[in-house]
């Protein structure tokens, strides 16, 4: 079957689905930053921490001390104003500006679908999803049946790449052949009602949720996409979602990937959702209004390269590992940003030494007079966070006179199950060590393979 681009760029659709994709995508962000605000981690994990670790090349990215809430507020106030579609373009902007700026304040909060809610976010500045049942409609009185198709396509495809990618990381030896990570945290949750004593020690079981969490994430774009299969799918999406949820402490992601797999449906469907959000809120199309069959873009050339470069740093920039020796798992070079999703149990102990260069006088740090204790488990195995926190220490003690400062650590870390092992060159002075893109020649290897993708 032939494919012409331009003919597929001119293609329109009903803009309902993008409209409800708009609207459950602003509540959920919306309630999100509230649930952030609700349990405190404002003050715990970005205001009370003496020192914050740093993504590079975004060093200048700090916390702003108590103006922090006001920046949360922003952030969800914006959020609202992209649920109802009210100036809904600055809305979203802001959305990703203020959103953006919270996850690169401390690199310890990282987490895959905070990566996840930036992308879409700024994928959705460049789309009209306030083409239709917005308070823009009400204002600009007028509104949009019909939206370019490639619209309510990027969506798809950035769920697509986030679901296959991590199906593709999960072809390895340890998830696979293993079972590992799952087999440490499902063993843990002898707890659960029912299932905790008869299903969360067995062997197979543990092999069975590996495999079957493969398959899903490889095959669930394609079932979506295929009309005979959706709503088997949507349903493999709810009960995948739902129960990692019971086992996992991992937020709002699954109700997120929930909801935005609507998105995959006909708009048939989204018109009946708008017609229930009507009547709840007892809201009449207004007779003002002008509806205007198709939605045209200004400039959409460079809306449609850009994203086309978009797309393309998200196909390509996950395999940006292979430029790199070693085993990812135990360097993590290349690790974040690539969709791996659960994929490690990684634990280490990491002590610093701090020694003056000409006499060799030398005493060691106490962590915990520096970092929260979430940070420091975070810090404990990762060679970037270690890096980081051995300038802070170097600077510090350098600020309190001290002189030629050296700075060493001794660190072990178990990978996956296994015993642990050394992971630092203890010979190796951190403190004139430098940051960059370049292998970090003081890993020492891992004693181990993980065959994989």
């Amino acid at each position: 079957m032939h494919f012409n681009f331009k003919t597929y760029l001119n293609k329109y659709t009903n803009a309902s689905p993008l409209a409800v994709f708009r609207i459950a995508f602003g509540i959920m962000m919306c309630f999100s930053i509230i649930r952030f605000w609700y349990h405190g981690w404002i003050e715990t994990l970005y205001i009370d921490p003496r020192f914050h670790f740093s993504y590079y090349g975004f060093e200048w990215v700090k916390p702003i001390g108590n103006y922090t809430y006001l920046l949360f507020v922003i952030c969800g106030l914006s959020a609202f104003f992209v649920a109802i579609g009210l100036k809904y373009r600055i809305a979203i902007i802001t959305f990703f500006l203020s959103f953006t700026y919270i996850e690169l304040m401390d690199k310890t909060t990282y987490l895959n679908h905070y990566y996840f809610i930036s992308l879409l976010s700024f994928l959705m500045i460049f789309l009209p999803a306030n083409a239709c049942f917005s308070v823009d409609n009400l204002l600009n009185k007028k509104s949009y049946n019909q939206i370019p198709k490639w619209t309510i396509d990027s969506v798809k495809l950035l769920l697509g790449i986030v679901y296959f990618y991590a199906g593709l990381a999960k072809i390895n030896s340890d998830w696979l052949f293993k079972a590992q990570p799952l087999k440490i945290w499902l063993t843990s949750k002898y707890d659960l009602p029912i299932i905790g004593e008869t299903l969360m020690h067995q062997n197979w079981f543990h092999y069975a949720m590996s495999w079957s969490g493969m398959l899903y994430d490889l095959a669930i774009p394609f079932l979506l996409l295929y009309k005979k299969t959706r709503v088997f799918a949507f349903i493999l999406v709810i009960f995948f979602h739902v129960f990692t949820r019971v086992l996992f402490p991992i937020g709002m992601f699954p109700f997120i990937m929930i909801v935005s797999t609507l998105i995959f449906f006909d708009a048939t469907l989204h018109k009946k959702i708008i017609g229930v959000i009507r009547k709840m809120l007892s809201f009449s199309k207004s007779k003002t209004i002008l509806v205007k069959e198709s939605y045209a873009y200004q400039y959409r050339k460079p809306v449609i390269s850009l994203l086309i470069v978009f797309f393309v740093i998200q196909i390509v920039f996950p395999f940006r590992y292979l430029a790199y020796p070693g085993e990812l798992f135990w360097t993590e070079e290349g690790y974040r940003f690539s969709w791996r999703v659960m994929l490690m149990e990684k634990m280490g102990i990491s002590t610093f030494k701090i020694v003056n260069g000409k006499t060799g006088e030398f005493f060691y740090v106490d962590n915990k007079d520096f970092l929260s204790s979430f940070q420091e488990k975070q810090m404990g195995s990762q060679p970037d966070f270690i890096l980081e926190y051995a300038h802070y220490l170097g600077d510090h003690f350098t600020s309190q006179g001290h002189k030629n400062i050296q700075v060493f650590v001794e660190s072990y870390v178990a990978l996956n199950g296994r015993l642990s092992q050394p992971f630092i060159d203890k010979n190796v002075d951190l403190y004139a060590e430098k940051e960059s893109f370049k292998p970090k020649h003081w890993i020492l290897p891992f004693k181990d393979e993980i065959k994989g993708l």
